[in-house]
């Protein structure tokens, strides 16, 4: 993944002097319905208004936007602009989807943060997996495993898809209703590596020049087995704490693997449950696992904590260091699951 951006907050009269002058350049626009928001769209990238298409539901023409992206330009430096009032963000020299579709979802979270009601939503940049009697939320910091894992539980026909990268949930009374963010899937072409049996479904895929691609989930999974909504049930954190293989391979001869890990499975267990104090602590230290954060203000954390610490005091939380082969991480969130 490129390395990451950041956000540089403008007035209302930059913005609209910019949207001026992109206006005048001619561009496509697409709008979108992610979880009843209309996210507006506006590129000269026709790749980018594709993808965009695929990637999320359409929103009819005569609703008028909550929210504006501008995707203009294709290389250079990325430059991400974004003015609250309106909640338009301004991306330049943007060359990956990736950026753009994850800006917009977090479009969207800022929104529900500034505008929320009785009926309370938030996003949570995570994957979600629905097992029948309810869900599972997988939460981690980039290159912790949770794409892999998410898809390695999804060769179980038991499991259907909700989504693998971002979720909205709303704390009701009873229960935590959560609703998928986007109606495909933007993945990498290096999924088969850890699960050959997805090797037929990439064959043929169109990728873009991140070797990622929008693929339909319902030809992955069968249509009865993607969900738009579910009720949340188990939380696992994601970790992947690589000092402790350095001080094995020290320790331990490569003959030795095994004892090795039954040596790290004492000192430190693989997977283990969390308080809510100590999941809320680990959100609050890895950014809340989600570097698309538009504006980061003492207000806005002080949300993020009290809707964290609400939620992990509703909803059992499990630890899980994903150190191990994708397989023995795997094996341990079906027994949860099958729990």
């Amino acid at each position: 993944m490129p390395n990451s951006y950041k956000v540089k907050i403008i007035s209302p009269e930059t913005k609209n002097k910019l949207m001026i002058e992109f206006h005048q350049e001619g561009v496509y626009e697409r709008k979108a319905n992610i979880h009843g928001t209309c996210v507006k769209l506006f590129t000269n990238n026709e790749q980018f208004k594709e993808m965009w298409e695929e990637n999320f539901n359409p929103m009819p023409e005569d609703i008028r936007p909550h929210a504006r992206i501008f995707c203009m330009g294709d290389g250079g430096k990325l430059n991400v602009l974004y003015e609250p009032l309106s909640k338009t963000v301004i991306l330049k020299n943007c060359d990956y989807y990736g950026w753009l579709k994850s800006i917009a979802l977090a479009l969207v979270a800022d929104f529900f943060e500034d505008f929320f009601s009785e009926h309370r939503r938030y996003s949570i940049h995570g994957s979600f997996i629905d097992y029948g009697n309810g869900g599972l939320g997988i939460i981690g910091p980039s290159g912790s495993g949770k794409t892999t894992l998410t898809y390695g539980l999804l060769l179980d026909k038991k499991c259907s898809f909700l989504t693998d990268d971002w979720f909205f949930v709303r704390l009701g009374k009873t229960n935590i209703p959560t609703y998928s963010a986007e109606r495909n899937s933007y993945i990498r072409n290096d999924l088969a590596k850890a699960w050959p049996r997805f090797a037929d479904k990439l064959t043929g895929i169109k990728l873009d020049n991140k070797d990622r691609a929008i693929v339909d989930v319902r030809r992955f999974f069968g249509s009865d087995r993607v969900k738009q909504e579910s009720n949340l049930q188990t939380i696992v954190l994601l970790t992947r704490e690589r000092s402790q293989v350095g001080l094995l391979v020290e320790q331990f001869p490569r003959t030795q693997s095994s004892v090795a890990s039954r040596q790290l499975n004492k000192g430190k267990p693989p997977m283990k449950k969390l308080s809510a104090k100590e999941a809320l602590e680990f959100m609050i230290k890895n950014d809340f696992c989600n570097p698309h954060q538009l504006v980061r203000s003492k207000k806005k954390l002080e949300m993020r904590k009290e809707f964290f610490q609400e939620l992990f005091s509703r909803v059992p939380v499990y630890l899980l260091n994903t150190i191990e082969t994708p397989k023995q991480s795997l094996e341990r969130l079906k027994r949860l699951v099958e729990n």
